[in-house]
């Protein structure tokens, strides 16, 4: 048995392990200009489902993209705490007194943090601070925003008096 594309056949033995390769392609005789058009729409895809599994670790997009839709996980905290950008998300909120450490700086991360109440925070790691130095809890909500490029955090208060 045979795929057939643009009337040029590739023998199913050469992807029963599911990769399709140029090299696979090539050894067809199937040229990348019998091809009729290079957008991936769900009618190309099998069962019209994209998971992870069926794309490669990394996926890079070529030139300008438009994400329309981003939503950010939220943990809540109550006590001094880590951030961790792999497993808990990007977004902390947090009430009371309490140290927070900055993770390891990796180019790129970024996270913020909502303190809900006037208590103090304590800054754990290095952090560069816009205006030189770290700013002093208010009574009210703040809103922290810190960046890295992977040997610094930036820190920010982005914003404070929330009520």
């Amino acid at each position: 048995m045979a795929f057939t594309i643009s009337g040029r056949g590739i023998p199913t033995g050469g992807i029963l392990d599911g990769a399709i390769t140029s090299a696979k392609i090539n050894s067809s005789g199937l040229a990348a200009n019998s091809i009729a058009s290079d957008a991936v729409t769900s009618a190309k895809i099998i069962n019209d489902a994209v998971t992870s599994a069926k794309l490669a670790d990394d996926l890079s997009l070529p030139g300008d993209t438009t994400v329309t839709q981003v939503t950010e996980t939220v943990t809540t905290k109550s006590a001094s705490f880590t951030p961790n950008l792999s497993t808990e998300g990007t977004v902390f909120s947090c009430s009371g007194t309490m140290t927070i450490t900055m993770p390891t700086a990796e180019a790129g991360k970024s996270f913020t943090i909502i303190h809900s109440s006037g208590s103090s925070i304590t800054w754990s790691g290095t952090i560069l601070w816009n205006g030189g130095s770290a700013p002093t809890a208010a009574a009210a909500k703040e809103v922290y925003v810190f960046l890295s490029d992977g040997t610094s955090w930036y820190g920010n208060q982005a914003g404070t008096g929330y009520a």
